[in-house]
């Protein structure tokens, strides 16, 4: 962990003071959720929702490590098919399950036109969240309704709750169970923080997971 976080406060010093503690945190809050079956929501709005599709592809698949499959899973997929077995676990990933909440096309337009719009996260969480699960909700004024909805919703159910977000933490910070603020108040110069961090904590938790 030291060396993965020495190497982004070396290019952000000024996220050491700010959020070192929460990104431990942060951390330590997904490794135990994933260890005990739990799976990741992500949700944000704009550049927001950019980041939640970015952190799904990067735990979904290999990221800086190779994931090959289980043996196990090897012989499995032979049974099925045994012509087919090598190629598919050849080509197939270690994967965590995370899912962003910001591409359901579908769902999202039709829960925004028959119910209410600022509720889309919140319904998604309703359905797929389960206690011990993480939500981490983006947003860089950490005041987006559609997220703070979902973070109630979160809590609710007994899921975990993650926020990033600016400087203040805005109206999530009281709804997070940790929240990373980064010290900034222009969206640009808060986004553009957002992704070293949550790099550096996909880097940290494919390396619990998949390092071999």
């Amino acid at each position: 962990m030291n060396r993965i976080l020495d190497k982004l406060y070396a290019k952000y010093p000024e996220l050491r003071p700010a959020v070192s503690s929460d990104m431990e945190q942060a951390f330590a809050t997904l490794r135990d959720s994933f260890r005990n079956g739990g799976q990741l929501l992500v949700c944000g709005n704009g550049g927001s929702a950019a980041d939640a599709e970015h952190i799904a592809g990067e735990l979904m698949k290999g990221f800086m490590l190779k994931r090959p499959v289980p043996d196990t899973f090897r012989a499995k997929l032979a049974e099925v098919d045994a012509d087919a077995a090598g190629y598919i676990a050849r080509h197939l990933q270690g994967a965590l399950p995370v899912i962003s909440l910001v591409s359901h096309t579908a769902l999202s337009t039709a829960f925004a036109n028959d119910n209410a719009p600022d509720l889309v996260f919140a319904q998604q969480v309703y359905g797929y969240g389960r206690p011990g699960d993480v939500l981490l909700g983006i947003s860089t004024s950490g005041n987006s309704a559609n997220v703070l909805h979902a973070l109630r919703v979160a809590k609710a159910i007994g899921m975990k709750t993650i926020g990033l977000t600016g400087r203040t933490g805005g109206r999530m910070k009281s709804l997070c169970d940790t929240t990373i603020c980064v010290p900034f108040d222009s969206t640009p110069d808060i986004q553009e923080r957002h992704l070293p961090i949550y790099h550096a904590l996909c880097i940290l938790i494919e390396e619990e997971f998949f390092a071999s």
